[in-house]
């Protein structure tokens, strides 16, 4: 486990889960055309933990059902202050590009599609977000994830410092 990842126990978590994509996947074979479906699932606690997963199975439900079990294996801690995130952050993944930025209260989640899915289930309330590039689905939750990954609230940056809280916002 690398240091900047914070696992989180699913035990003691109640989650919401969020469909994000559907894809019917086509395999060409001898005797025909066989037909199965590809889910991509976001669950989250709506306080600081989100988790993503890919399912894939010959059903739909059975996809999903896959995609949430995988997406609680993957489960990460997320600051949230008051509603929003800590600072700005850029990510990427694949060629999708994400930005995300803090937004103050009654601003809502501007954010489309796989982004709104990753930051309503995390919690944040308020938050101007942009993705840039490609905009497949699976890359974009990606990107959002690895952008909410490299996050730090003012106690970690003053732990890592060393310096007191004081220190931290006044330079």
């Amino acid at each position: 486990m690398t240091e900047g990842i914070r696992k989180v126990k699913t035990s003691d978590i109640e989650l919401k889960d969020r469909l994000v994509s559907i894809q019917r996947v086509t395999k060409v074979t001898k005797g025909g055309r066989t037909f199965s479906f590809s889910a991509i699932v976001v669950v989250g606690n709506e306080d600081g933990v989100v988790g993503h997963g890919l399912g894939k199975a010959n059903e739909v439900t059975t996809a999903i059902a896959k995609g949430i079990e995988d997406a609680k294996k993957n489960l990460i801690k997320v600051p949230v202050h008051k509603g929003t995130i800590p600072h700005e952050q850029y990510a990427k993944s694949g060629g999708a590009q994400v930005f995300i930025k803090p937004a103050s209260e009654g601003t809502g989640v501007k954010a489309g599609g796989a982004m709104r899915a990753v930051l309503e289930s995390v919690g944040v309330k308020n938050v101007l977000a942009k993705s840039k590039g490609s905009s497949n689905p699976h890359n974009l939750v990606k990107a959002t994830i690895a952008a909410l990954l490299e996050l730090r609230d003012a106690h970690t940056v003053s732990a890592h410092r060393g310096v007191s809280m004081e220190k931290v916002f006044n330079g």
